[in-house]
């Protein structure tokens, strides 16, 4: 797993380097003082390790702001900040000191989280305009070009198709591997776009027919640069 350190102490970096290291499933990519820094690689990771009290963004602020979210587990001196924690959804929650036992019963269920979530994409693709999805007891052929858009619903995930809709359970990381590139992208943590089914931009908004979308701000850039933008 890809992971990244968000952590504005150089000692306790350090300390999450040295255990990453005993751990050999985990592979450090990037650390980072400041979540500022961070938020235009968060896409390049699986992991994130994710300090609490930092100056110019506290780690729980930095949740609430972001759109992409990897695997997080938030580190801290304060155990006090642990109810707040899980209600962002954190995979785990380690105090500082950190120690290795701990430290691998967190990152192992980050792993297994992981896998989970690789393992709910999409069975296979066929050719390259058409993808195959279990939907109930049926196995059906999807037609790229017909999906409008794509829709993230908890641990499932709802392809809107022309007027129907199939729901799986898949995410939407494994789900955006199997789509091409150059018409579907990624817009908000919970939305994936047929470029070709766009009718206007306006703000932080997609409209695909009446359908309006939000474009996540971590998001923008990247949506802006792949479309045709005169």
């Amino acid at each position: 797993m890809n992971c990244m350190i968000i952590d504005d102490e150089q000692m306790s970096r350090l300390a999450l380097k040295m255990l990453i290291e005993q751990t050999n499933f985990l592979h450090l990519h990037y650390e980072f003082e400041s979540p500022v820094q961070a938020i235009a690689h968060l896409g390049e990771v699986d992991l994130i390790f994710l300090d609490v009290e930092m100056p110019q963004m506290t780690g729980l602020q930095f949740l609430e702001n972001v759109d992409i979210a990897p695997q997080i587990i938030l580190t801290t001196s304060k155990p006090e900040y642990a109810v707040n924690a899980f209600e962002h959804s954190v995979t785990d929650y380690l105090v500082k000191p950190l120690e290795y036992p701990r430290f691998l019963k967190a990152v192992l269920k980050a792993q297994q989280n992981y896998k989970a979530s690789m393992a709910g994409a999409i069975p296979y693709n066929t050719t390259s305009d058409s993808i195959f999805i279990r939907t109930d007891a049926r196995i059906v052929k999807i037609s790229l070009s017909q999906i409008t858009y794509i829709e993230a619903l908890a641990d499932y995930v709802t392809l809107h198709v022309g007027d129907e809709r199939y729901i799986i359970h898949a995410t939407m990381k494994a789900l955006e591997k199997k789509l091409p590139a150059s018409e579907f992208v990624r817009v908000h943590r919970s939305f994936i776009v047929n470029i070709n089914k766009i009718t206007a931009i306006e703000d932080f908004n997609i409209a695909i027919g009446k359908r309006v979308i939000p474009i996540g701000a971590s998001y923008k850039d990247a949506f802006l640069k792949k479309i045709n933008f005169l």
